[in-house]
């Protein structure tokens, strides 16, 4: 089967398409440099292809490529054709997690990616166990499993449900987070854990503190022995049940965590007690059972409680949707569930209650505060046309809306999506992290298991070595090495988004307070994006009516900021509308359409002279609308020039401002827009800019991209439409306008929902406090371990005080992450 246009491949999926570059995801490549070097070797020899370089370990081909010589369609088709021929691999399964199966149908799915929450992850040893796992599977091309936020993103030619039947192999819990609505029964478990760790905790601590009151007093008497057995038997069974239960599950696994080190000298104090009361000997360590447990499940409820703290920016978003919705029966009002209502439904808002879901209004005047989505305080009068967005909350005003997307196509869910695909997302710096954390616990065992024989081989008694041993596996901590990175980027992306900057990947995060060059779009991003139509000339034969008529309709399918306001401008002198018969849009020029019989370009100038257009009659008039600062912009029909628009768009009342706090940074503010030189410079002079490129073509922002990067720059890129696409997705932190096209956004790094471009300094120095509490964080991990083992290895650290300083080193990463809350 041949590649279909829409770019949909048998063998593999395209993730990203621009005009001379492709990139696939082809899971037969996955792990097998040498089927990939094949591959860019046939692929090479192809007339239009330019580049190619593949990514084994993550299935990825990127193909640089001429689409004059070879279109898009015909490499696509190509490309499968040799993936075909490259053959399959064995498509197999983990069966208990160990055990590989062949599996039956998956090789005929297309790549998919899931968002699923885990539970029973009781450390950040938990999730590099399950994503290792996940990782082994060849039908997942990739797996993220984040213990800070307790949530799994896995992609890969597979099931949904396979997936949470491998997670649940291992001795976890996987649930679904496709709608709001799961993401809420999420929340109501946290809650739920949150209560039952904390009765957990004060069952423990209670009981405890008289088996260590009794441990202290060293009594004789086989009455007190049996009394500490009694109260240590339902702290050990009940409250540290789950320790056993989960290092159980794991050693079938052949696998270890923190709750194995726990299970471990929990087991052997308690076990050895019990042998100990019952021959009759004394040296019981039930103190020293009960108090460790005391203290971990004390640590990890207010670990649980912290990281409540931390997310309260998801948290804060989903609680934004309401549970109900009024729908519209005709006359009839009817309450229904959020879940229940569809696309085109009719809702009624009255008063101050939440939009549902996104929508149109149809009917009714009210304003809406949509701080929580865009950051913007001051509330957005809303009539009819207008937008709603989900999770909005109305003023004073009744509003009838229809419905145009519900559950995880709408706003909130998207920007819920970016937040948590950030908050999951690893930095460089995470990858170290794990390999150490990975070999921490078994190295752990084995350092504990040489302390007990090197305290016996110098004559101590078995009491002692036995002490040293259980406080070296109660010290270590990789908890606290596995949550400073996460933790803290989950933090910074929660306060982004507080501040209405949704953040696509934790990467981004990191690199923004790097960047040495930021460049701006003009149209829409450093302006207002809400032109208006100031100049209307007209050359040719046809009416002026006659000539709006036809450009309103040709422009009706562009998305431009341009575009619509030639439309509204046409709307506004009463045009009829007219059959479009054909429409192209070609980014950063302008659009190509067949209007009731007439040919029409609309663009700028050097797109209709490109076009054989002589456009000598108005070029004195253009130059004069561009010294003004106004945009010209060119329509001619049927080859020739028929008119000349004069549009103004203002910048926006803080651009000046922006520009100058990036400024400070360090930062380098650019200008590459598609408009003529006079009117960028224009706009440039009014908010600060000095370097200015106009007319420029989505591959000459590309190319200029490139270039800076070439000279040693960290680019930033802000944009807001389809023809800044290239730029925003070769830049090193890339920032899409909100309001912009849903093309800029998808490919930027980071949303700025109002179009502030303030945001952006905001983002730089939120990125780097960011850094600086993960580094903050990682010295105090590893210091601490550094420090830990060693002294418990020669015997200074009772098990006691070993597993509270264990707790507390968690607490303190945990606690030092939110300090980011405050900026």
């Amino acid at each position: 089967m041949k590649a279909s246009d829409t770019g949909s491949l048998t063998h593999g999926k395209v993730v990203h398409a621009l005009n001379r570059r492709v990139r696939i995801i082809a899971p037969i490549l996955r792990k097998d440099p040498e089927r990939a070097c094949v591959l860019e070797i046939l692929l090479q020899k192809r007339e239009g292809i330019e580049k190619v370089r593949t990514v084994p370990d993550i299935a990825s081909i990127v193909i640089h490529f001429d689409p004059d010589k070879l279109p898009k369609t015909k490499l696509l088709s190509l490309l499968d054709a040799l993936l075909a021929n490259l053959g399959k691999k064995t498509t197999t399964v983990f069966n208990n997690a160990t055990q590989l199966i062949p599996a039956e149908g998956d090789e005929h799915l297309a790549e998919q990616e899931f968002n699923l929450s885990v539970d029973g992850m009781s450390c950040v040893s938990c999730a590099l166990l399950i994503e290792m796992l996940l990782n082994r599977d060849p039908r997942i091309s990739s797996a993220n499993v984040n213990y800070a936020t307790e949530t799994a993103t896995v992609a890969g030619r597979t099931t949904k449900e396979n997936v949470c039947m491998l997670i649940g192999n291992m001795g976890y819990k996987a649930q679904n987070l496709d709608s709001l609505a799961q993401r809420q029964i999420m929340i109501a478990r946290e809650k739920q854990r949150l209560i039952d760790a904390r009765r957990r905790a004060i069952l423990a601590g209670v009981l405890s503190l008289p088996v260590m009151i009794i441990g202290m007093a060293a009594p004789t008497s086989r009455f007190w022995h049996w009394t500490q057995h009694l109260l240590a038997t339902p702290i050990v069974l009940w409250a540290g049940w789950p320790f056993f239960d989960k290092a159980v599950k794991l050693a079938r696994q052949r696998a270890t965590n923190m709750d194995s080190l726990i299970a471990m000298g929990v087991g052997a104090s308690y076990g050895y007690s019990v042998a100990s009361l019952l021959a009759g000997k004394r040296g019981q360590y039930f103190d020293s059972a009960t108090g460790i447990i005391a203290f971990v499940l004390i640590g990890r409820y207010l670990e649980e409680k912290a990281k409540g703290k931390a997310h309260e920016a998801i948290r804060s978003l989903v609680d934004l949707q309401p549970q109900n919705a009024t729908v519209m029966h005709g006359n009839r009002k009817v309450l229904i569930s959020v879940e229940q209502v569809h696309v085109n439904d009719i809702l009624l808002i009255r008063p101050g209650e939440k939009i549902p879901t996104d929508g149109i209004v149809i009917d009714g005047l009210s304003t809406v505060d949509e701080s929580m989505i865009t950051g913007e305080s001051l509330p957005v009068v809303k009539e009819h046309g207008h937008h709603l967005v989900g999770g909005c909350i109305n003023g004073n005003g009744v509003l009838k809306m229809r419905v145009t997307a519900v559950g995880t196509d709408t706003v909130l869910a998207n920007i819920i999506h970016m937040v948590d695909q950030a908050q999951s997302s690893k930095l460089p710096i995470q990858k170290t992290v794990d390999r150490i954390s990975a070999v921490f616990v078994p190295s752990v065992i084995a350092v504990s298991s040489l302390t007990f024989l090197a305290w016996l081989s110098v004559g101590v008694g078995f009491r002692i070595a036995f002490s040293n041993a259980v406080a070296v596996l109660l010290i270590a901590c990789p908890c606290s090495l596995g949550l400073a990175t996460p933790m803290a980027i989950m933090v910074g992306t929660g306060q982004a988004a507080r501040r209405g900057v949704y953040i696509r990947n934790g990467e981004s995060l990191e690199m923004a307070s790097k960047l040495t060059t930021i460049v701006f779009d003009k149209t829409g991003t450093i302006t207002e994006g809400k032109p208006q139509v100031t100049d209307f000339i007209t050359v040719a034969k046809k009416s002026e009516q006659r000539i709006l008529t036809l450009v309103a309709a040709a422009e009706s399918g562009s998305e431009h900021f341009l575009a619509k306001t030639i439309v509204a401008y046409a709307q506004e002198h009463h045009v009829s509308p007219v059959k479009v018969e054909a429409f192209t849009n070609v980014p950063g020029h302008g659009i190509h359409a067949r209007v009731d019989g007439c040919d029409v370009l609309i663009g700028n100038r050097s797109w209709l002279e490109e076009s054989g257009v002589d456009l000598k009659t108005l070029a004195k008039r253009a130059l004069s609308l561009a010294e003004q600062g106004k945009t010209p912009v060119y329509v001619s029909m049927d080859g020739k020039v028929a008119a000349l628009f004069g549009i103004a768009d203002q910048p926006r009342a803080n651009a000046g401002e922006a520009i100058e706090r990036l400024r400070k940074l360090g930062l380098n503010p650019m200008m590459v827009t598609g408009d003529t030189e006079q009117t960028a410079r224009y706009i440039a002079e009014q908010v600060g800019i000095d370097t200015v490129i106009a007319n420029a073509k989505p591959d000459r922002k590309l190319e200029i991209v490139r270039e800076l990067q070439a000279q040693g720059n960290k680019v930033g890129m802000i944009g807001d439409g389809i023809n800044d696409a290239p730029a925003l997705a070769s830049a090193d932190v890339s920032f899409a306008i909100g309001t912009g096209t849903d093309v800029a956004i998808e490919t930027a790094d980071l949303t700025l929902v109002s179009g502030d471009i303030s945001k952006v300094a905001d983002v730089m120095e939120l990125s780097g406090e960011t850094l600086r509490v993960i580094k903050q964080n990682l010295f105090w991990a590893l210091g601490y371990n550094t420090i830990a083992i060693p002294v418990a290895a020669l015997g200074k650290l009772n098990p006691m005080i070993a597993s509270g300083a264990m707790a507390l080193s968690s607490i303190s990463v945990v606690l030092n992450s939110l300090r980011l809350q405050r900026k």
